[in-house]
């Protein structure tokens, strides 16, 4: 008889300090096994094989399986669809009870419940915690119990919810001689799953107390040193949530509400998963949105004519990473001066951001359409002019991502600011009349 071990999955909780499944598995009485999976589900739809976010998570999963070995364990890593792997697990092991954190993603969800279905049948329990929120799915609604759909009601209520176990780190960290022992095993490369391993830097994940106590003043001049760059760690979870907010709670109230909002927009992709692909307003899914594949390809080439939108676009081409007023400005411009389909824009820019996470993406991408929940009004359309004497008056970061702007390489504007806002807002009006 094989001795019961239990199962840690890390997904996106990439990190063995104050991760509370971790904790619990390592809590539970019987050794854990921690376990990594590549989701081939995933994967195979990336059509770039040189993707950064994946060389990201590689270089954490030997971090940890290093940090495991130094307790006489390791990681198992796989490749392939999670319910297959998990058929193979619980035919080769004994498994007790199987932990993880939970993930509000659609697909994440659905696989988690055909998981959850397969170890039902083993007698194998499935436990999910909360670690990459400080708010579960309900624990933020109205007085009825329904969820907010908008920002500042969720966000009082949001702090008003907190108290000393709000932020209370769980150390994970100091129980990893409850791991299973087992041989020391090497994470094999990104070749042997298809995708290319390449150098790269990424952000460190330490936060700047001086971007805290700036953060006000400098977060909209993509010139400046002004954030964090700390969204590809929250991404994949290799920093806690909990730690960041006892950092940056008592000293900086802007850059808590961007963590805020996060967690508002998971919460909207949780109780409204529609979101993923179509307006959150349903009146909205009746625009005949332009089926403009040239304007879009200049879009996303940075080659549109205008330099505020083609710094962002062409940084985001070079580095994976977009200042968040970029993000605001190049949405902006696709949906509301080319007349593109929001998704359009939101499936290029999850293709390329290393922090990409869909319910920030999609709420910010809705947002800047007017589609979603607390949306800029329709009729809100940035000058793209005023963006830039307001936000990079001496064009400072224009020209760190165009040099070739006053060598008369740089195109023409591709549309006119004067008709394509008149062009919008008859889009608009007429569309949402039907």
């Amino acid at each position: 008889m094989k001795d019961q071990v239990n199962f840690f999955w890390f997904r996106r909780d990439l990190r063995l300090e104050d991760n509370v499944g971790l904790y619990h598995a390592l809590k539970s009485g019987s050794p854990v096994r921690a376990l990594f999976i590549f989701d081939s589900e995933i994967l195979d739809r990336l059509e770039n094989k040189r993707d950064a976010r994946l060389v990201f998570i590689q270089h954490q999963l030997v971090k940890i399986n290093l940090q495991l070995q130094i307790f006489g364990s390791s990681l198992l890593v796989e490749y392939g669809r999670p319910i297959d792997i998990w058929k193979k697990i619980v035919k080769e092991n004994s498994v007790g009870t199987v932990f993880s954190n939970r993930d509000y993603e659609p697909y994440a969800i659905t696989r988690d419940k055909e998981v959850e279905s397969l170890l039902k049948t083993k007698n194998i329990d499935f436990s999910r915690c909360k670690d990459q929120d400080v708010f579960d799915r309900d624990d933020v609604t109205k007085a009825d119990g329904t969820p907010y759909t908008v920002f500042t009601p969720y966000s009082k209520k949001w702090k008003s919810a907190l108290n000393n176990e709000s932020f209370r780190a769980l150390p994970s960290e100091k129980f990893l001689k409850n791991l299973q022992p087992c041989s020391a095993g090497e994470i094999q490369p990104l070749s042997s799953m298809g995708f290319e391993d390449f150098r790269i830097k990424f952000p460190s994940p330490s936060l700047k107390k001086s971007v805290l106590t700036n953060y006000e003043d400098d977060r909209d001049y993509p010139a400046r040193d002004g954030t964090s760059r700390l969204s590809i760690h929250l991404r994949f979870g290799t920093i806690s949530i909990r730690e960041l907010f006892r950092t940056a709670f008592p000293v900086s109230e802007k850059w808590t509400n961007e963590l805020i909002w996060r967690e508002f927009y998971m919460s909207i992709l949780y109780h409204f998963p529609h979101v993923e692909n179509q307006a959150f307003k349903s009146a909205y899914n009746q625009l005949n949105w332009l089926q403009d594949e040239k304007g879009f390809k200049l879009w996303c080439e940075g080659k549109t004519g205008f330099p505020i939108v083609d710094a962002g676009m062409r940084e985001l081409n070079e580095t994976g990473f977009m200042h968040n007023r970029l993000r605001m400005i190049t949405a902006t411009f696709l949906t509301k001066y080319l007349l593109v389909d929001w998704r359009w824009g939101e499936a290029y820019f999850a293709q390329k951001l290393l922090d990409y996470d869909l319910a920030a993406n999609n709420g910010g991408w809705q947002w800047c359409a007017g589609t979603g929940v607390d949306a800029a009004p329709y009729f809100r359309i940035f000058s793209m002019d005023s963006q830039t004497q307001r936000f990079d008056p001496d064009q400072l970061y224009i020209k760190r991502w165009i040099p070739e702007l006053r060598s008369g390489e740089y195109p023409e504007p591709i549309v006119d600011y004067s008709f394509a806002r008149k062009r919008c807002l008859d889009f608009y009006k007429g569309g949402l009349r039907k």
